[in-house]
């Protein structure tokens, strides 16, 4: 027998509680899960801006291949632990572990430089820890976005599009002070230093900040009140079918993978385009005579400026059908032709114009489609597991980021 064998249980879960919803005055609930949403993003985002720091440190080394690697495959192993054998642990403790994780592997980098490194290249053993440092950054991830994701998902849809818009909005705010600390600091091993100091500072800042706004949410009415009707359906549950068995939740969670398949191949196929494409291609394979050294900087800030266009759109122009959804995120292939002409094609191909064009193109379908598709997912089960979908979707998202790091090595053979 299934767990949730027809649409009526789906509808019942989903239904106006008793109670109406109450008001969020002032959008603070909206603006509490977009800077979570942004939080999660900018430890690996100071990571990826001051990745010229640690070019010119460890030259030897595809800094930025190396970063994505470690992070995705760890975030996903991370991931698929929590789904297995913690889906019953608390949500808050999961948030509030990850974001002090951040916290420790963002002091790591700046400490390590300034007691070993100290600015010198050819340290091998600052790179050993820095790489550690990411490691521990990417379990923070996990536990962070699957929370706050799942947790949203609980919600209507405009709190998933709150933390969509938030992830948006750390890559521009990190590209921001790229491009601020690149005017204002010259492009020596002390400039970048400083640079590279300045994003770990500001990061740490924003995960304090996600601290004290997380640990206030639940005083928030709205989101109390869907933590409620959460409640009451699960005691509900719990009366009807007793204690859930690891045998069951393996039942239960099998159910929940099927139903939201087909968004998590869409969420799959979204990154594992655009993980193979940037940060890498954009880093190091494309070059310009005239900008120089800025090229690099300026698709990176494009890609998150449209990135961030594209998470708001939904909030005014939602798409409510899965088909259209996924076949979009599958034509996003065409990105792997467009760009290889863009490397071999002569001509005019090959100028600044259609790849910045391509960048903004890549971002906007990628926030668009990665928002649509995560709001989509978690209201596809009844209330009790729109947490679990939420996290497994984010399972997908994590395949894709592993998938598209080890295929942008193709750029480089």
């Amino acid at each position: 027998m299934k767990v949730f064998a027809d649409e009526e249980e789906l509808l019942l879960s989903r239904k106006p509680h008793s109670v109406a919803q109450p008001a969020d005055p002032f959008h603070f609930a909206y603006f509490v899960y977009f800077i979570l949403g942004a939080g999660f993003l900018i430890p690996w985002n100071a990571y990826l801006t001051a990745v010229d720091y640690f070019t010119y440190l460890y030259p030897s080394i595809p800094i930025d291949r190396i970063f994505s690697i470690v992070n995705m495959s760890c975030f996903l192993i991370s991931l698929i632990i929590i789904i297995t054998l913690f889906h019953n642990s608390s949500a808050s403790l999961r948030i509030n572990t990850g974001l002090v994780l951040f916290i420790l592997s963002l002091l790591i980098t700046p400490m390590v430089d300034w007691v070993f490194v100290k600015g010198r290249q050819g340290v091998y053993f600052g790179y050993d820890i820095t790489v550690g440092a990411v490691f521990i950054s990417s379990v923070a991830n996990s536990l962070v976005q699957g929370g706050i994701i799942g947790s949203s998902g609980e919600m209507p849809e405009i709190y998933m599009q709150a933390v969509c818009s938030g992830t948006g909005a750390s890559g521009v705010l990190i590209s921001i002070l790229r491009i601020i600390t690149k005017s204002i600091y010259p492009q020596d091993a002390d400039g970048l230093r400083k640079s590279a100091k300045l994003y770990f500072a500001v990061s740490i800042i924003v995960m304090i900040t996600c601290i004290f706004c997380y640990n206030i949410a639940d005083r928030i009415p709205i989101v109390r009140h869907y933590k409620e009707i959460k409640k009451e359906v699960v005691k509900m549950e719990t009366k009807e079918k007793g204690f859930i068995t690891l045998s069951a939740w393996r039942s239960t969670l099998w159910e929940i993978l099927c139903r939201i398949k087909w968004f998590g191949f869409g969420i799959f196929m979204i990154y594992m385009v655009t993980f193979s494409i940037f940060p890498g291609y954009i880093t190091e394979d494309v070059h310009s005579d005239y900008l120089k050294d800025w090229y690099p900087i300026i698709l990176i800030t494009a890609y998150n400026v449209f990135d961030l266009i594209g998470k708001v759109l939904p909030a005014v122009y939602p798409i409510d059908n899965e088909n259209v959804a996924v076949g979009a995120s599958v034509g996003r292939l065409l990105f792997f032709p467009l760009y290889l002409g863009c490397i071999h094609v002569p001509g005019f191909f090959r100028s600044e114009i259609p790849v910045t064009f391509l960048t903004c193109l890549l971002g906007l379908t990628n926030g668009y489609l990665t928002t649509v598709l995560l709001t989509l997912a978690p209201k596809s089960v009844p209330i009790q597991h729109a947490e679990t979908a939420g996290i497994s979707t984010v399972l997908f998202l994590g395949f894709g980021l592993v998938s598209g790091s080890i295929v942008s090595w193709l750029w480089i053979i």
